[in-house]
């Protein structure tokens, strides 16, 4: 037979996935779970540790401890996918709101990215399932998108657009980097300001080695994992 703190870990897990113990929720307190399962409380602890090293239980000071979203594995650090696509291959469904939409002078950053003057900037908020995940940036050159203004981009993925103009993104460079939501982030994304973001700078070129896109990407870090393959 199992350890018996395996057993509880066994059953908070069916619970949480049952919805007894809905996403966002505190579940009981140790002495509470502990009478329940008629254990002490460091059996019940035992359990509760392996649930918040797995990212499913978070410890939070003052609420107790809660049910995290589950982790979802993005895979554009693997291959070129539009958002929406890869959701919809993962089984979840995607939406996105579109903040801002507007030409502009490029910042020195920006043209450094994208060498040209002047850009489409595109900011939106991406869902998954409903929940916040995360905060894009994109910049791409007005020269080459200028009719781009037509465009409703909470419904059209924006690769398959560059694909549709003759300038499909072929390659990607990606830097990531972690920082912290602040407050706007942090409401937008509905987390805790001070939260732990991902942080991608994304440069995406066509195949002829034109620059396409500049992106600055913000994920939640309690929803997200990523996985790199490397082979030698």
């Amino acid at each position: 037979m199992s350890a018996i703190y395996l057993q509880i870990q066994k059953d908070l897990l069916h619970k949480i996935k049952t919805g007894v113990y809905p996403i966002g929720d505190t579940i009981p307190a140790e002495t509470i779970l502990a009478k329940e399962y008629q254990v002490s409380r460091p059996t019940v602890r035992q359990a509760i540790l392996l649930l918040v090293e797995q990212g499913i239980l978070e410890r939070k000071r003052k609420r107790g401890t809660i049910v995290c979203p589950p982790k979802i594995d993005q895979s554009f650090t693997q291959r070129i996918n539009s958002f929406d696509s890869e959701m919809h291959q993962k089984g979840h469904t995607s939406q996105t709101q579109v903040l801002a939409f507007y030409k502009e002078d490029a910042s020195d950053e920006v043209k450094r990215a994208l060498h040209c003057e002047q850009v489409f900037k595109l900011v939106r908020l991406r869902s998954i399932d409903d929940i916040p995940n995360v905060f894009v940036t994109t910049y791409m050159p007005y020269a080459l998108f200028s009719h781009f203004d037509t465009i409703d981009f909470s419904k059209e993925s924006f690769y398959e657009q560059c694909k549709k103009s003759g300038h499909p993104i072929t390659s990607i460079t990606r830097h990531l980097e972690v920082t912290t939501a602040d407050e706007t982030l942090a409401d937008l994304l509905q987390v805790q300001t001070g939260n732990p973001l991902f942080y991608f700078h994304s440069y995406g070129y066509d195949d002829e080695g034109t620059p396409i896109e500049y992106s600055i990407s913000k994920y939640r870090g309690d929803t997200n994992s990523f996985t790199f393959h490397l082979a030698q």
